[in-house]
């Protein structure tokens, strides 16, 4: 019973202090919902599934002038690839959270990247290949932009 009260009360003091940390005016803004959100598509049997995108802060910079800092977690579904696809003007920072991501920049060697590895793409890069490896599990990614404000952080090709 002493048990389920100090639970209760951890969680209450947990909740609090979440509830205060948002409010707080030295945070920085919650991610907006950037144009560049892609959300899953549905498949068919000729479709691997696509790879969604959960915002997760957006911020000015206030050391560079007129650049966003944004970062989000990419979800690649078993077996999901994303269509080719370009960050704009955006430098990017990729860092694998779970699973093995094969990946490929135009000019470049395809390179497999396992949990807890990372990579960038400049500026203007094309991204021709990014798959989830295994038919079974997931794959996340941590991804963070540095952008102009309001860009599109991704534009898949036609």
């Amino acid at each position: 019973m002493i048990g389920i009260r100090i639970a209760g009360g951890v969680l209450t003091v947990a909740a609090a202090a979440a509830a205060t940390a948002c409010t707080a005016s030295d945070q920085p803004a919650p991610a907006t919902a950037p144009t560049a959100v892609t959300a899953p598509m549905p498949t068919t049997a000729a479709q691997p599934p696509t790879e969604s995108l959960t915002p997760l802060i957006q911020q000015a910079l206030p050391n560079v002038q007129g650049k966003t800092f944004t970062s989000a977690i990419v979800t690649l579904p078993p077996g999901s690839r994303a269509a080719p696809h370009r960050h704009g003007e955006a430098f990017v920072y990729a860092y694998v959270l779970d699973g093995t991501v094969r990946s490929q920049l135009e000019g470049q060697p395809v390179t497999t990247y396992q949990q807890g590895q990372n990579w960038i793409e400049q500026p203007g890069a094309h991204h021709v290949l990014t798959e989830n490896t295994s038919a079974t599990e997931r794959a996340r990614l941590l991804v963070v932009f540095v952008a102009d404000p309001g860009a599109a952080l991704k534009t898949d090709d036609q």
